[in-house]
């Protein structure tokens, strides 16, 4: 069974499963084209929200025996089996967004005081955006930080 790891690549790089290969959700549609659709496939993330999105688009694809890993990895690490880490993994996506976020609003409130006044406006953009997050559930800033050169894999094993 070929175990297929949808999430992004810095939260695979901070810990995956042996034999895991990594194929984001965003990029499943294109990549699963080559595969073999009677093979059985079993997805793993970090709950299960994205492998049932997966399962869900292979199904639809023609995959006749696509299972989810119970649990995700989550699961995975609270029954004690091991994990492995990439060396030179990003930071955390979350991690990443608060760098920017915060150094977005210090920017904009310098520019405030020093240029022109109408920049402050900007850094209340930034908090509407980090409220939206919180309440949705959805970051936009995140889905641009994950499309930069330092959270792509150096290759996606496929």
């Amino acid at each position: 069974m070929r175990l297929i790891d949808v999430r992004e690549y810095p939260e695979y790089a901070a810990e995956h499963i042996e034999g895991s290969e990594l194929v984001p959700l965003g990029k499943l549609t294109v990549t699963c084209e080559a595969w073999d659709r009677s093979q059985p496939l079993k997805l793993v993330c970090r709950s299960g929200r994205r492998a049932t999105q997966a399962k869900q688009l292979l199904g639809a694809k023609g995959f006749l025996s696509v299972e989810i890993l119970d649990g995700g990895i989550e699961a995975w690490k609270h029954s004690g089996r091991s994990i492995l880490t990439a060396q030179h993994k990003p930071w955390a996506m979350e991690r990443q967004v608060r760098v920017v976020a915060g150094s977005l609003v210090l920017l904009f409130v310098l520019l405030g005081s020093l240029v022109w006044k109408y920049f402050f406006a900007a850094a209340g953009l930034v908090g509407v955006g980090l409220i939206f997050a919180g309440v949705s559930n959805t970051c936009m800033m995140a889905s641009v930080l994950g499309r930069m050169p330092w959270n792509q894999p150096k290759k996606i094993t496929a």
